[in-house]
């Protein structure tokens, strides 16, 4: 997870520098001057993408072993997809949760109390011998893996402004990016090997060693003094005024509507795999390979372009990326059959738009309201959550069975996601000061937000 070769590039992307006369522009919402000392940036991007990646591998790597899991539980495929469905919703649910928390008990105890949490709550699904004790441990599984992202977004932001956040912010993707790669590749294996109960239990491994490398070297980024007290009547203010702000909606919206465009494909996979490319379970690379690809590339251009270019242009040719693939994906599977490798290359060319989107926008989202930053990462993570967890419950199996379909609703995705990002860039007429007035939070960095940093 830190190795050397991995460690120099990092360090190498970190320490790139801005031209100056982008560096004033880019530094919304400084960090405070009396932070605590941090590990490297390679090693904490390291660690923190490692926590991230729970997500990923706890619905990735047992994708391959549903056929097995109906099998074993005697279950219908339709409650087998809903251990997915429950386990998004209690992720979506709980995630609202884990930034107020670690803002009141600081960032470092949250991640360790929920990687415990994850490491029981694993055991139990390897243990489940019906297909409600599954579900039942998939809802504690989804209500404590979202911790990491959560909180690990909101540390990158207590510690780093502006361009080295950004860049920070697209290291912690590319690195991230090697999860649903391998994920789903790692669980058509061990299935294969073992069967489906060693799944969980090596997401048990997983998060076990996580925690122990926590304990020792994840440092803490927000002091004491900086914690926000967990009081009902605090916390229902905090999510007020941020779930009140139109231009958050906006901004959260872009990004999770280009998320949704890629999750169809993920939550239809062992449909558009197994049925319509006529795949195995030990296949399924040929769809997330490509995808996580894109992801690495599109973040990488990200952080090599970050305080050299504004983040409007950074996302306007992001859009171009993700409206060319879905439109190409719509194109071929009007006119061919479905085929590899065709099926599948436009989602590389799709994942590149959005890997270039995400972190610029994820960054105007944290920078609305620092001093609760903790509740906007938990609002923001909530809304694209939710909308995966209708993505996986109900849009992808009534599209599954139509590969035209499926291109169809990436292409719908798409274009909400952009209507959503100008709504947002159409907030910033109104002069920002009057916004964080009429929001109720009087902060510098919200007055100082300008329309000219994101067009």
């Amino acid at each position: 997870m830190r190795t050397p070769a991995l460690e120099q590039t990092a360090r190498f992307m970190m320490n790139s520098q801005v031209p100056p006369s982008e560096s004033p522009d880019r530094k919304i919402a400084p960090a405070a001057p009396s932070q605590p000392a941090l590990m490297a940036p390679a090693r904490l991007a390291a660690l923190l993408a490692a926590l991230a990646m729970i997500g990923p591998f706890s619905v990735d790597t047992y994708l391959p072993a549903f056929p097995e899991m109906q099998r074993s539980l005697g279950a219908t495929v339709i409650a087998v997809q809903q251990s997915l469905t429950v386990y998004m919703l209690s992720f979506a649910v709980m995630i609202l949760w884990h930034g107020a928390l670690s803002d009141a008990l600081g960032r470092r105890n949250v991640i360790l109390i929920f990687l415990a949490i994850f490491a029981v709550a694993s055991l139990g699904c390897a243990a489940a011998h019906t297909i409600e004790y599954l579900v039942a441990f998939r809802v504690l599984q989804g209500a404590s893996a979202g911790a990491g992202v959560v909180v690990g977004r909101a540390m990158i932001r207590d510690a780093y402004s502006g361009p080295r956040a950004e860049r920070l912010l697209s290291l912690v993707t590319m690195i991230f990016a090697i999860g649903p790669a391998i994920a789903p590749v790692l669980g058509g294996w061990i299935v294969t090997a073992l069967d489906w109960r060693s799944i969980f239990l090596f997401l048990f491994a997983y998060s076990a060693i996580l925690l122990w490398i926590c304990w020792n070297l994840l440092p803490e980024t927000l002091p004491a003094a900086a914690r926000t007290p967990l009081k009902a009547k605090a916390l229902a203010s905090s999510y007020r005024k941020v779930l009140g702000t139109l231009r958050f909606h906006f901004y959260s919206g872009t990004i999770a509507f280009n998320f949704a465009g890629l999750f169809l494909y993920v939550a239809a996979a062992p449909t558009f795999l197994i049925e319509h490319l006529h795949l195995s379970s030990r296949q399924f690379a040929w769809q997330f390979l490509p995808s996580v690809a894109g992801i690495f590339v599109g973040a990488l251009a990200t952080n090599r372009l970050a305080g050299r270019i504004r983040i409007g242009a950074q996302v306007r040719f992001g859009f171009v990326l993700l409206f060319g693939a879905a439109g190409a994906n719509l194109t071929y599977h009007l006119l061919h059959a479905p085929a590899i490798p065709w099926s599948v290359a436009p989602l590389f060319f799709y994942c590149i738009g959005m890997g270039m989107t995400a972190p610029g926008i994820t960054l105007l989202v944290l920078d609305l309201y620092p001093d609760v930053r903790g509740v906007v990462a938990s609002c923001q993570s909530f809304t694209q959550t939710m909308l995966a967890a209708v993505v996986a419950g109900l849009v992808s199996p009534l599209l599954a069975p139509s590969v035209v379909w499926l291109a169809l609703g990436q292409l719908g995705f798409v274009t909400i996601a952009l209507i959503s990002w100008r709504l947002g860039r159409s907030r910033h007429s109104i002069p920002s000061a009057e916004l964080a007035a009429r929001s109720g939070f009087a902060s510098k960095s919200a007055a100082a937000l300008s329309a000219k940093e994101v067009k």
